[in-house]
């Protein structure tokens, strides 16, 4: 099937304004404007497209939750693209940036919002450049900014840049960061859908680069079409799978979501570099559990929905691939290194659980680990789950947690068990010579 995401593969140049228009471009954005912003949202209902950022939520549903009644609304798109062995939504931007603009101002005329900002990481600053050209060139098309297409619908879409902090891909903390603010997760409710705890306090949509990438296809070709790409009624259409590590071929490939595994890793990725076993996979960069990489996990469908039944969670579906080599500790200090650099410190549970998980983590991996060390992280890692405001203190749970479940020897192998040491008794003193008489010298003495 042609590609929805990447067509840059089927058609050269797209990114170009001209070539993309020739080429069925904005015919979703013409379309959406000639029906009730209502029946837009319900078209993306029934497509039951999911967020490609990570959690997976509905996307129509999501954007249901805006209340029509507020005067003021915005949409805001989530480029801070910055999860371990994630990649994906660059090549978006840099090769199908009009098709991003397209499904967000589609989501803007939907809730009927005021403005589109696209907030992208830090180091994104070459691509904000590209794409304020590529914007400019929609408004020059009368495709963007005021009375689109003679509609009488206007909106302008702006990007901006954050600072390189993973924090800000969570939606609170960009939208904080966004205002001008430090890039720290809100206290919810209220929720960004509601008035108050969106951007400047008015009701947003955040949606990923992926996600709203999707929106034009499903418009113009319907909701009916996108299910049955993969015929799966829960996780429809495709997926972009970001996939690194110990493979042949690493990259990005969009596939229709159900694909396995072991497809993806040796159909697609070519095997597993120097012709080596496998040994664990990591289905959505550092956030969520590692895996054994049993038969039963490799024929496992990548699905929201399956994934979590092998016992982990699909995530932005960045697949890293580890072989038989690999130490997996090795690897959970690692991840843990980079969530405890990226906690914001707001949540104690996050900041202090991070700090201890990496200091313990160092001393096993100097070899000076006790065997109650892997007890202690443990507790740690427990007591960071659930408690924080958002999912941060969780994922820095998880490579702790599931890598000592699911690989218990790596860790022992790091242990070095010594017997108890006895403490030498000192010499004993010699006994007080009587009065009068001089000590006898001790043995050996000259």
């Amino acid at each position: 099937m042609p590609n929805i995401i990447y067509r840059e593969k089927d058609v050269p140049n797209i990114h170009q304004f001209d070539v993309y228009t020739q080429n069925g471009g904005y015919d979703g954005l013409k379309k959406a404007l000639g029906m009730t912003p209502v029946e837009v949202i319900n078209e993306v209902k029934a497509s039951n497209l999911r967020g490609r950022g990570g959690a997976g939520f509905p996307t129509g549903t999501k954007w249901s939750f805006i209340p029509q009644s507020e005067p003021v609304k915005y949409v805001v798109v989530n480029a801070d693209e910055s999860e371990t062995g994630t990649f994906k939504d660059r090549q978006i931007l840099e090769n199908n940036p009009h098709q991003l603009i397209e499904g967000a101002l589609i989501c803007a005329y939907a809730i009927q919002a005021k403005a589109v900002y696209i907030y992208l990481r830090g180091e994104f600053w070459d691509l904000a450049h590209t794409l304020d050209q590529h914007i400019e060139d929609a408004v020059k098309g009368n495709l963007c900014g005021d009375n689109i297409n003679g509609s009488g619908f206007s909106c302008m879409v702006y990007t901006h840049l954050g600072a390189g902090a993973y924090i800000c891909g969570e939606e609170s903390a960009l939208l904080e960061s966004l205002e001008g603010k430090l890039g720290q997760p809100r206290v919810r409710p209220p929720f960004p859908a509601q008035k108050g705890g969106g951007l400047y306090g008015e009701p947003t949509v955040v949606n990923n680069v992926e996600t709203l990438t999707n929106v034009p296809w499903i418009v113009v070709n319907g909701a009916t079409a996108y299910k049955a790409i993969n015929g799966n009624e829960q996780s429809p259409g495709t997926k972009i799978f970001c996939l690194s590590g110990h493979v042949n071929k690493p990259g990005n490939y969009e596939l229709p979501m159900g694909v396995t595994f072991r497809e993806l890793i040796y159909e697609h990725g070519g095997g597993i570099t120097n012709g080596k076993k496998i040994k664990a996979i990591l289905p959505s960069g550092g956030s969520g559990p590692i895996l054994n990489a049993t038969d039963e996990v490799l024929d496992c469908k990548l699905t929201y929905e399956d994934v979590v039944k092998v016992g982990s969670i699909l995530g932005s579906a960045s697949v890293i691939v580890m072989d038989e080599d690999t130490d997996i500790t090795w690897v959970a200090a690692k991840i843990t290194k980079f969530f405890k650099h990226e906690s914001c410190g707001k949540c104690t549970q996050c900041r202090e659980g991070t700090y201890w998980l990496d200091k313990v983590l160092d001393r096993i991996m100097k070899g000076e680990g006790k065997p109650t060390d892997i007890d202690l992280i443990m507790n740690i890692a427990k007591n960071m789950q659930g408690v924080t405001l958002c999912a941060l203190g969780d994922f820095a749970a998880n490579p702790i947690i599931w890598t000592i479940k699911n690989f218990p020897d790596d860790f022992k192998a790091h242990i070095v068990t010594k017997a108890p040491e006895v403490a030498a008794k000192p010499a004993a003193k010699p006994a007080p010579a009587p009065r009068g008489k001089a000590a006898a010298p001790a043995q050996g003495g000259d």
